[in-house]
């Protein structure tokens, strides 16, 4: 069983988090090298130089001329190179030993990989192919992401396989496929430049995205109005032209409202809507409902607001919508989203230049990472993994039978489900931290509790990581190459800058050597990313995410390519060496596979939907007895899990510990002041952290960041709800109470303060 072998203390001491250095040299230091490549952290993937010196990172440089973010970095651009020769990386496999103080011991890379070969036969041979299970990332290349499918669906046979991107952008990616046909973002960031009305929903872009703050701040200087939806007033909010301070969970009930003053005002695009679009009557008849007194109601935004919403966005001539996971954390998640994309629709402001939507990408490859294979109900190419025509084009490029491919699988929450209830025996993961990222963590770690076998491919032990019974050491970003997709739907490249370290190994060579050792190498015999990303091309061709005219010269050559990138005209079938790509989709001469002539959106009928999106009460609502909300989110210097960030010293000094955000009205109400010890309890735990007394939040609202582990993880007391649809975790509201805490907690004694 994958129980952890000793107390957690000693694994922490022995594999940390431990701190970096403050520093690895200085901005004076002479580098043998620069290799251009891309920040580690997050959607945006900021272009940087890496100065190299012998097989070491020693700091960075601007890259000035990626038109991305023109050498700008947040915090954790700046620090990310501290990651590397970190005493906490893995340079040996490891072995679960419950007799060794740490907990674990050294073991030779080959004989790590015959040892999880041998016991993913067992347990196959024993229970069958979906016996074995595969959890991926997504911040892994684009080329590994595609492989880890193909390893799952093709060595493996086995239908359970999901990714972490699940707990990104998923609820977005249905909206956009069920309006658009599509699930990318419409529009370059550089159309916000010039815009009339910029509204950000559920979105902390100063600290979540900085980058794109910087073109929130050149909208608003050349006269953009700022409209900021969020129940808490962030760094963004602070300077917006309207803020509306919605209640946690009842995003798609304001978006309704607004709606309903357009239509009623007149402000849409009639014209627009009934030459490019389907379904307005039926989202119109559900509007009619939503008075501005009803909305007020339910979502605590003032009447006055919600009307000067409406007018700024319905009078704008132009305009740029941007959401996150704010209005997509949600069991109501789609239907945010789709709230939001019905107020695009209505104004008929999409595919054309200072116009836009999108949604703001998390994680560093969360576009990419989702767009070919690694999903469990998608196969390359943004294809579905039901429909017989995607199934038989995918089997051909992977020289097997049609019907030799598995199914759809189940998501990551589900599939923990199914470890639980015994029907997963096995579970390889990589670059995924689930005992941290998913809610209701303490079910997630019985249910770790209970595989007979678990590999875990990291560079860092992680929290997860510590029940495994065999760890393989896998890269870092800066150890690879290969490709990541932006938040803007930009193909980027990543450059290897150093080999990797002792016995560690690139983990496409680790997914590589595992198909060899179980003895179905057919299919994982790749030189390097380079030969993988030629079949990807092909794998993507005619799929919506077409990737088949992008090579990894033209990347170089443009700074990018956005997709879809054809290698054939997909209106005369020519080819077309030279396709640039497209940065702004549905533009009204745009021609694609799908619709063929008829429109500019990727249905047969070339037109866009309008969906109804209703309002429905959160899973786990308020009531008398956990009377206040709770909602989570980031931190700017720190990053999903932790996994990375808690160990970069400058990162932790930054924000060393999670803290519990209350306003003044609700601290005077419960006796407890700034810096106080405070408990949250919710219905499936409790959670101690010091207060932090602020005026930037909702009186009914409390606010914890989420990238921390043991009893300071958030998610020891979020709910496990999810989305129907997208089977996006509830992250952003459950119901909670509040008190001061008896005493100080027990961890704060510990040796290891960021955990």
């Amino acid at each position: 069983m994958a129980k952890i072998p000793v107390d957690e203390l000693s694994i922490i001491q022995a594999y940390g988090p431990h701190l970096s250095a403050s520093i690895r040299g200085t901005t004076s230091d002479e580098p043998e090298k620069l290799v251009k490549t891309h920040c580690c952290f997050c959607g945006q993937q900021c272009g940087i130089q890496l100065k190299v010196r012998g097989n070491d990172v020693i700091g960075f440089e601007p890259w000035d001329e990626f038109p991305f973010n023109r050498g700008m970095l947040c915090p954790k651009g700046v620090k990310r190179y501290l990651q590397g020769s970190h005493p906490d990386r893995l340079l040996t496999a490891l072995q679960r030993d419950p007799t060794s103080q740490s907990g674990f011991r050294s073991l030779g890379y080959e004989q790590a990989i015959a040892r999880a070969a041998s016991e993913i036969a067992r347990l196959q041979q024993a229970h069958g192919a979906g016996a074995v299970a595969v959890l991926g990332g997504a911040s892994l290349t684009t080329e590994k992401t595609y492989l880890l499918g193909k390893f799952a669906r093709v060595c493996l046979k086995t239908p359970f396989i999901d990714y972490n991107g699940r707990l990104c952008m998923v609820s977005a990616g249905a909206a956009n496929k069920k309006a658009f046909g599509i699930d990318r973002v419409t529009s370059p960031w550089s159309d916000m430049i010039g815009t009339e009305v910029l509204w950000i929903a559920g979105s902390n872009v100063a600290e979540c995205s900085p980058i794109t703050t910087n073109y929130v701040w050149q909208a608003r200087e050349r006269g953009a109005k700022v409209i900021v939806q969020d129940p808490r007033i962030t760094p963004i909010a602070r300077t917006c032209d309207l803020y509306l301070p919605v209640r946690p969970g009842r995003d798609a009930a304001l978006f309704a409202g607004v709606l309903q003053l357009m239509i009623e005002h007149g402000w849409i695009d009639r014209e627009f809507i009934e030459a490019h679009t389907s379904g307005f009557e039926q989202v119109a008849d559900y509007c009619r409902a939503w008075t501005p007194a009803r909305t007020a109601d339910v979502t605590g935004v003032p009447e006055r607001s919600i009307y000067k919403a409406a007018e700024l966005w319905g009078q704008a001539k132009s305009s740029f919508l941007l959401h996150a996971r704010g209005i997509e954390h949600h069991s109501n998640g789609v239907q945010n989203a789709l709230g939001a994309i019905n107020l695009v629709l209505a104004s008929g402001r999409i595919g054309k230049p200072k116009s836009g939507y999108g949604t703001i990408v998390g994680q560093a490859n969360g576009q990419g990472g989702r767009e070919h294979g690694q999903k469990c109900d998608q196969l390359p190419g943004l294809r579905d993994i039901s429909n017989p025509d995607h199934r038989k084009y995918i089997a051909s490029v992977w020289g097997v039978e049609e019907r030799d491919i598995p199914g759809p699988g189940v998501d990551a929450y589900e599939l923990f489900r199914k470890i639980d209830a015994g029907e997963i025996k096995g579970l390889i993961s990589i670059c995924f931290n689930p005992k941290i990222s998913l809610p209701d963590s303490g079910f997630v770690a019985r249910a770790l509790d209970k595989l007979e076998f678990y590999a875990a491919i990291d560079f860092f032990l992680n929290d997860t990581a510590r029940h495994a019974d065999l760890v393989l050491p896998g890269s870092l970003q800066e150890e690879d190459e290969g490709t990541v997709t932006q938040v803007e739907g930009r193909v980027i490249k990543i450059n290897k800058a150093i080999q990797p370290p002792g016995e560690a190994r690139e983990d496409w060579r680790i997914i590589q050597d595992l198909a060899q050792a179980l003895g179905r190498p057919k299919g994982f015999t790749f030189a390097g990313p380079r030969e993988i990303f030629e079949e990807l091309r092909i794998a993507s061709k005619g799929g919506i995410s077409d990737y088949s005219g992008i090579t990894y010269d033209k990347i170089e050559r443009q700074m990018g390519v956005f997709w879809p990138c054809y290698a054939n005209d997909p209106k005369t079938g020519a080819p077309t060496p030279d396709h640039p790509g497209t940065p702004r989709l549905f533009e009204p001469d745009s021609f694609n596979p799908i619709a063929k002539g008829a429109g500019r959106f990727y249905f047969a009928d070339g037109k866009a939907r309008f969906n109804v999106a209703e309002h429905r009460t959160p899973v786990d609502d308020v009531d008398d007895n956990f009377p206040l909300f709770l909602t989570t989110g980031r931190v700017v210097s720190q990053f999903l899990s932790g996994t990375q960030t808690r160990r970069i010293g400058p990162l932790v000094k930054q924000y060393p510990t999670p803290r519990i955000e209350l306003h003044p009205r609700l601290a005077q109400k419960l006796g407890i002041a700034d810096g106080d010890w405070a408990t949250c309890e919710t219905r499936r735990g409790s959670i101690t952290l010091r207060a932090m007394v602020v005026t930037t939040i909702r009186p009914d609202t409390l606010f914890i960041p989420y990238h921390w582990a043991g009893e300071k993880s958030a998610n020891r007391v979020t709910v496990a709800a999810q989305d129907p649809i997208s089977k996006i975790p509830q992250y952003k509201v459950c119901a909670c109470r509040l008190r001061k805490a008896d005493a100080a907690p027990g961890y704060d004694a510990k040796l290891e303060a960021q955990q």
